[in-house]
């Protein structure tokens, strides 16, 4: 998939088909971005879990935070990545470790590895990358998850 650009069709196609995410790299200090989105995505519907290994075991946001992925006791629809560039290949390697995969890996604004993206479409798992679902829904017009 070319990742300069993206079709708005396919961002709100995701947006409304995935329910359950998880924020890695989520923050317990509400003046970061990674804290606001996590809590803008549960209040818009979306079952939100966070990863944060300094965190594990509190809530972030009011939401359960998790070591890594792989701790997490459900299936997750989408990896929402608060991460610099450099570490998307190794939420992406743990991401395609998980049984079922995510459908979907989402790096936030700045967050672009377009090695990681291939070995994750090579897997099946669709990826977007430098966007934010928290800017993409009001936009789009997206409400949350559809039933």
């Amino acid at each position: 998939m070319n990742h300069d650009r993206y079709d708005d069709a396919t961002i709100k196609d995701w947006l409304q088909r995935v329910r359950t995410i998880a924020v890695v790299g989520a923050s317990p200090n509400p003046s970061r971005p990674s804290h606001g989105v996590a809590r803008y995505l549960a209040l818009h519907g979306y079952r939100v879990l966070c990863v944060n290994p300094g965190q594990a075991g509190r809530d972030i946001a009011g939401l359960p935070t998790y070591a890594r992925l792989a701790d997490i006791p459900e299936p997750i629809d989408m990896v929402d990545v608060f991460r610099a560039p450099e570490y998307l290949g190794a939420v992406v390697e743990e991401a395609l470790a998980l049984s079922p995969r995510p459908k979907l890996i989402w790096g936030q604004l700045g967050v672009r590895d377009d090695a990681a993206a291939r070995r994750a479409e090579a897997q099946g798992v669709a990826v977007i990358m430098n966007r934010c679902p928290a800017i993409e829904m009001p936009r789009l017009q997206v409400t949350g998850p559809h039933p």
